[in-house]
């Protein structure tokens, strides 16, 4: 009887212990999670606030646990340091992969930056755009080839600035990738 108690009472202990380990597990996981989307957010704020940053450039990212690959398009050197830079500061990143593309200087490819943005911000419907820090619409150029990054507000403003992009004089072609923000985010 003695040892059938003592049998009954290693049995719970050993389930109480497996039922710790599996909420830890689960807890740990769950704070990656939190985690994770901190250090995506705070890598957002970094590149958004990087002062050299214009709408003509574009900063993507991608965090995988303590992993961060920036991606992207600026037009110089120094905008794509800096970024690596901002981002290997932050807490629990553990090493950043910096593939931005840096776009070759054109002066044909400013100009048609500057024709571009125009024509899209002087659109009255799409003025309100134009607004802000760092606007959502940016511009890449490269070579004559015109691609539209970032959100707008519905498909006839992906449309219509694609329309006005397509309007330049110079432009070989546009690659709209301008998504339609979901309603209620």
């Amino acid at each position: 009887m003695k040892s059938t108690r003592s049998l009954a009472a290693i049995s719970l202990m050993l389930v109480g212990a497996i039922n710790l380990s599996i909420l830890q597990m689960q807890a740990q996981s769950g704070g990656t999670e939190r985690n994770q989307d901190r250090v995506s957010k705070e890598v957002y704020h970094e590149l958004i606030m990087l002062p050299q940053l214009t709408i003509f450039d574009n900063l993507a990212y991608k965090v995988d646990g303590g992993k961060v690959t920036l991606t992207g398009q600026v037009r110089n050197a120094v905008l794509k340091d800096e970024a690596g830079s901002a981002v290997k500061k932050i807490e629990g990143v553990e090493s950043v992969d910096n593939q931005i593309e840096i776009l070759p200087p054109s002066p044909n490819d400013d100009r048609i930056r500057r024709q571009v943005a125009r024509a899209i911000f002087n659109d009255d419907g799409l003025f309100p755009y134009s607004m802000g820090s760092v606007p959502p619409i940016h511009i890449i150029v490269k070579g004559g080839h015109v691609s539209l990054e970032g959100i707008v507000n519905s498909q006839a403003d992906k449309d219509r600035a694609g329309l006005r992009a397509n309007g330049v004089p110079g432009v070989f072609e546009v690659q709209n990738n301008l998504k339609v923000q979901q309603a209620g985010k």
